[in-house]
């Protein structure tokens, strides 16, 4: 029987009050411990611990186990917390249920039937469908792209788990989460109040829509007060911005499309 090991957390904190003085939570001895942690003695592969709850001291929870669902196909990029098309890798996005995680965003869906597997990024939410990009809808079948084979079709049952948020760096330009200011301010700020994958690995940039065709492609900061800063102000939120066209992959043709 394989055993768990479970660290003893020293401080129990109330929810209501987790995010009342930035200051003091997280304690920050509590997070210098953590860090001193080799994570991969934690647990075995089948119960990773979300570091975030942890490390608020609410308790050590177990990432979701693999579980069945019907997967089927979306070929129009979008991102409800604000994450720029053209800073990831849109053949690779999950649309879920629930909202995304500051933490628990990578997913990895695994086809028994065919054996093949890839990593997701959960950076939008659905009202109960088990979408994911087109493009990986058709690699969990055959291992080819879209592009190659434009099968069509429904629901197919896969194997859907959470994964370490390492495992979707690669899908991530610099391994970084890219948000707009403009449009990914409140969920940015959220993760930058905790000491999550997000809060330590994200990028704020001056593009002003997910399908970045408008704004300068920049990098900006974020106020104390949650307000976004950037080197060229916003005099150019609306200014066309060239190179950086983000593709959706048409379902049922493999035809590269602008997103809009």
């Amino acid at each position: 029987m394989t055993r768990t090991r479970v660290i003893p957390l020293p401080l129990l904190i109330r929810p209501d009050t987790l995010f009342e003085d930035s200051k003091q939570y997280p304690p920050i001895d509590l997070i210098r411990s953590f860090k001193a942690i080799d994570q991969s003695t934690l647990t075995d592969s089948k119960m990773r611990y979300s570091l975030s709850a942890a490390l608020f001291g609410l308790a050590a929870i177990p990432f979701a186990a693999a579980a069945t669902q019907s997967i089927t196909p979306h070929d129009s990029f979008s991102s409800s917390i604000g994450v720029l098309g053209c800073k990831i890798n849109t053949n690779r996005v999950a649309y879920w249920p629930g909202m995304p995680d500051c933490n628990n965003f990578c997913k990895k869906v695994t086809n028994t039937n065919s054996g093949q597997s890839t990593y997701l990024l959960h950076i939008d939410s659905s009202g109960g469908a088990y979408d994911i990009s087109y493009d990986a809808w058709v690699y969990l079948q055959n291992g080819g792209t879209a592009a190659q084979t434009p099968l069509m079709g429904g629901g197919i049952n896969m194997e859907v788990e959470d994964a370490p948020p390492s495992e979707c760096a690669h899908l991530l330009d610099g391994g970084k989460m890219p948000f707009t200011a403009q449009n990914g301010a409140n969920f940015y700020t959220s993760c930058m109040n905790s000491n999550s994958w997000i809060g330590n690995n994200n990028a704020l940039y001056g593009i002003t829509n997910m399908a970045c065709t408008l704004g300068v492609d920049e990098i900006c900061s974020m106020t104390d007060y949650g307000q976004p800063v950037c080197p060229s102000g916003f005099a150019h939120l609306n200014d066309p911005l060239a190179g950086h066209t983000v593709y959706n992959i048409q379902y049922g043709t493999g035809l590269s499309i602008p997103a809009v």
